[in-house]
């Protein structure tokens, strides 16, 4: 390059740096436009050595390119000096604009720091302007948006030795820092399109990946096993299904079209619709029934996962339907079989007393009637029960009640299910506010019009006899056809149960004595006529003995009550005429 003696730039110099100013903007790469860089130095503007210093992340700079000399490229390439001691460097010196000058006479300072440095070989000056051996001339490489030390330093270039052997004069200085500005500009832009294209390479692998997820999805989704559906979440349409498999339209006999005009409330049986709200609002796990396209119910296991979208909250249920009918079946049948006969079917004798027990309290209903007379003075006492009314305590409905201390009394609590004022100490299991309605007996050798629970101990007479003469199996057609036939003779709602062997017991609510005692004779009745037991005809008689059950007595003790009555009856019939009636 022309040195500043001369009275003009010739244009081919200018032409020159323009081409290496062109050329570093068309870098395909970063690599390449650092390359590009490096070069330019060396050949627009005539220095025998460059090399770019590229600060890293981490805030280093490494060697990132060099041009000029192959032997020294070897050795410097790749080479990372620290921040510090390149700050040190960019500090020191004599600035020339935006460049930094270090001469030899200040060199040795900078003997012993870690940045990548080399010497060229060359006698020393002889004249003033000459370019020593020991010369450093640094060209900062700031990003857009400043220059110097208000713009982000992203780069370093250093030259060594003009080609003409002398020290750059306001020309070339100017020239050098010019380059260095588009250099920093073409080097940010590289860096910009590096990112961009790694940023698109992420969001083609990133696009690539989702769209693999939802084909897994998709898969897993249709090709399930068990049910799968997709179904809105909040708003008017809550619950309406957009997409199900094949697997729940198969469970459920309905074409995905018509599934789809649905929602699984719709779709839920009646008495499971408070658990299917309460599993799609907090999502979770619920056993319910489902409707098929004939009519009937599946039982199914229905699990909820409610997915959301992290910036607009909640989006739809996917929610996993499994038929669970088998197990249901067999939950049922265990059921069953504990509470149930084995050979007849009917309520065994554990179902029986806890059927029984259910509708019996600790408390006579004699004493309740006594101790609602003390309730009667208690309010005229203290002053009623105001606007509540006879049946509703001080604390309200399912409250603790009215707890208080009459004169010379317990702390007393009134009961809505009308046990009334009583003995806190006293109370039955059944006490408080539960709404027992108690079970009372008509009384003894009158009908006057009271309806109780009339329990039925039923006896077979002669049913020995018949197993002793024709075996069990036999005996156990006959025990059969007798719980079909008492079973028949009742009305729906009574239970008839097997306490075991021939003894048979009803529950028949809601009865006076006299209907007791019509129920007993239809009954008998049914049960003396023949029986067919494979090619021959027998025939058992029966025994009935008539108990009541009422509050204030245990299960056992009512089932005692009416087989002493039994057994009264029965010996009030002579022998022969047992097994006939």
């Amino acid at each position: 390059m022309e040195t500043d003696s001369e009275p003009y730039v010739r244009l081919a110099t200018l032409r020159k740096l323009h081409e290496v100013m062109a050329d570093i903007h068309t870098a395909r790469s970063l690599a390449d436009t650092l390359q590009t860089v490096a070069d330019g130095v060396v050949n627009g503007l005539g220095y025998e050595l460059a090399a770019v210093n590229l600060v890293r992340p981490d805030g280093d700079l490494v060697v990132a390119a060099l041009a000029g000399d192959p032997t020294v490229e070897s050795i410097l390439a790749g080479r990372v000096g620290s921040r510090a001691a390149w700050n040190r460097r960019l500090n020191m010196g004599e600035a020339w604009g935006d460049l930094r000058f270090i001469s030899a006479a200040e060199g040795w300072l900078l003997e012993d720091d870690d940045v990548p440095k080399w010497r060229a070989d060359g006698p020393e000056p002889r004249f003033e302007d000459e370019w020593h051996p020991d010369d450093r001339l640094f060209a900062p490489l700031y990003g857009p948006g400043g220059s110097g030390s208000s713009g982000e330093l992203i780069g370093v270039i250093s030259v060594d030795r003009p080609r003409n052997g002398r020290r750059p004069g306001a020309w070339g200085r100017e020239a050098l820092q010019m380059y260095a500005f588009q250099a920093a500009t073409a080097i940010s832009n590289a860096r910009l399109r590096a990112n961009m294209q790694r940023a698109l390479v992420r969001l083609e692998r990133d696009q690539q990946a989702l769209r693999a997820s939802e084909e897994s999805f998709r898969q897993a989704f249709e090709y399930a096993p068990s049910g799968m559906a997709i179904a809105e979440m909040g708003g008017d349409q809550h619950g309406r299904i957009l997409r199900c498999n094949d697997a729940l339209c198969r469970l459920l006999g309905r074409p995905a079209a018509s599934m789809r005009r649905y929602s699984f409330s719709d779709l839920v049986h009646p008495e499971d619709i408070s658990t299917l709200l309460r599993t799609s609002a907090e999502g979770g796990r619920a056993e319910l029934r489902l409707g098929r396209r004939d009519g009937t119910y599946v039982w199914v296991s229905l699990r909820n996962s409610v997915v959301a979208d992290a910036a607009d909250g909640p989006r739809f249920l996917l929610t996993h339907v499994e038929d669970i009918e088998e197990r249901k079946r067999r939950e049922l049948q265990l059921a069953h079989r504990a509470s149930h006969d084995s050979l007849t079917g009917l309520p065994n004798s554990a179902e029986l007393r806890s059927r029984l027990s259910s509708r019996l309290c600790q408390r006579p209903h004699a004493v309740a009637a006594e101790a609602a007379e003390s309730a009667d003075a208690a309010h005229g006492q203290y002053g009623g029960f105001g606007e509540y009314g006879e049946h509703t305590a001080f604390g309200g409905f399912g409250g603790p009640g009215l707890t208080d201390t009459p004169p010379g009394g317990h702390p007393a609590v009134y009961d809505t299910g009308g046990h009334g004022f009583g003995s806190l100490a006293a109370r039955g299991p059944y006490d408080g506010f539960d709404h027992h309605v108690h079970t009372v007996a008509p009384a003894d050798g009158t009908d006057d019009g009271t309806k109780g629970l009339a329990v039925l101990f039923c006896d077979l007479d002669g049913f020995k006899t018949i197993n002793d003469r024709f075996g069990h199996n036999a005996g156990d057609a006959v025990l059969v056809e007798v719980a079909g036939r008492l079973t028949r003779g009742v009305r729906d709602g009574d239970t008839v149960a097997r306490l075991g062997g021939d003894e048979f017991v009803v529950l028949a609510d809601g009865l006076g004595r006299a209907d007791a005692q019509d129920l007993a004779v239809r009954l008998r009745n049914e049960i003396i006529q023949p029986i067919r037991v494979d090619s021959r005809v027998v025939r058992v008689g029966a025994s009935f003995g008539i108990g009541w059950a009422h509050c204030g007595m245990t299960a056992d003790e009512v089932l005692k009550s009416a087989d002493e009555r039994m057994y009264v009856e029965k010996r009030s019939r002579p022998k022969q005429h047992r097994r006939a009636g």
